[in-house]
């Protein structure tokens, strides 16, 4: 199975999926998505694996969300908005096998999503979080929202993705976002050793385990689809675009001129 921006390996029994593109602050185009989907199911239904790691190139990102160079109005692959985004989400909820992130980094935008969706996340202590969708005239109206409030609190997520602030790795731990905050040189140990230590457990009762996790949340994979719609028909305004539009000119936004 051949990957451009992506990187597949296995050590001792755990799948580590790599998002290559440090040079894009790791981010996602439409064909990294693909990718990723199908490295989780090459890795989840592999019997030789125990968990599944997430992480991003380089020292600086994780996953910094959609590519915007490859965005305007819409981006460059399939799915609604021109992302298979609720693939993606979905193939890390549904492998029956535990997905860690692994953040070094930062964690922004669609970046913060996916480290949100993952089960669990271990970050080290130079890692940064935060949403800026509504700096950037997106959102993500599914699991970045809805999932987001039922991992950290309803509050909390609402500040999250209202004022766009960021949150070091110490701070994720506490909000709930992160289960671990690690000295940045033990970062790699740190994951390999939670992810061997999961691949000792049966593995039938981590995907029972996994399956009833999500169970209640569920129906947010529809109020997403309904979602990407209305956000596709947003990307459409010229308000959306003003946010692609400042950040190419290198200049604030201003949203509320084009507000209707």
């Amino acid at each position: 199975m051949n990957f451009e921006d992506i990187l597949y390996e296995v050590r001792n029994g755990v799948a580590w999926i790599t998002i290559n593109r440090a040079d894009k602050m790791n981010a996602f185009r439409g064909q990294t998505c693909d990718e990723i989907i199908r490295a989780m199911n090459k890795a989840g239904y592999d019997r030789e694996v125990g968990a599944i790691v997430l992480a991003g190139a380089g020292e600086r990102a994780f996953c910094t969300g959609g590519d915007q160079s490859a965005h305007n109005g819409n981006y460059d692959g399939r799915g609604t908005i021109g992302l298979p985004m609720e693939e993606l989400h979905t193939a890390i909820r549904d492998v029956p096998k535990p997905v860690i992130a692994r953040v070094q980094g930062f964690a922004i935008g669609g970046g913060n999503v996916l480290a949100t969706i993952c089960d669990l996340t271990i970050c080290s202590d130079k890692a940064i979080f935060g949403q800026v969708g509504p700096k950037m005239g997106s959102v993500d109206p599914g699991y970045g929202t809805a999932f987001l409030a039922r991992v950290v609190g309803e509050k909390k997520a609402r500040e999250i993705w209202y004022l766009n602030r960021r949150y070091s790795g110490a701070e994720a731990v506490a909000m709930g976002l992160a289960n671990v905050c690690v000295p940045h040189d033990q970062l790699d140990a740190e994951v390999q050793k939670w992810a061997e230590e999961m691949g000792e457990r049966s593995p039938m009762a981590l995907a029972i385990a996994k399956r009833s996790f999500n169970a209640d949340t569920a129906h947010q994979a529809g109020i997403a689809g309904l979602g990407m719609v209305a956000l596709k028909l947003y990307y459409d305004t010229d308000e959306s675009r003003e946010g692609v539009n400042a950040l190419r000119d290198k200049r604030k936004p201003e949203f509320r001129k084009y507000a209707k």
